[in-house]
């Protein structure tokens, strides 16, 4: 539980499910609200300004379910994301939350 805890508490993986859940494509194929699940998979690892993170974040609609996935370096204190896609369970979809017109930069 710790470790879920720790990763759901990163900037990072806070953003990732931001976007997710205003994204009109996510919307659109999984409901409105979407929320997160529990079981978080992958690694984060931070030092001071600089760090990476590789995620695997369920989430949910009523329509169904699916998959944020986050690929991110953290460098000079800024996370840059080099992936960060919605997978939806049911047709495997892939929905790019870094083309949805906002900056694929972060705190």
């Amino acid at each position: 539980l710790i470790v879920f805890g720790a990763m759901k508490s990163t900037d990072v993986y806070k953003d990732a499910l931001a976007r997710a859940t205003v994204n009109s494509g996510v919307i659109e194929a999984l409901g409105s609200p979407i929320t997160e699940g529990f079981l978080v998979s992958g690694n984060t690892n931070v030092n001071g300004a600089s760090g990476e993170a590789n995620l695997s974040i369920p989430i949910s609609g009523p329509k169904g379910k699916g998959t944020i996935y986050v690929a991110a370096n953290k460098s000079l204190g800024r996370w840059n994301y080099t992936g960060l896609i919605v997978e939806i369970a049911k047709t495997h979809q892939r929905i790019d939350l870094l083309q949805s017109g906002v900056s694929a930069n972060s705190r």
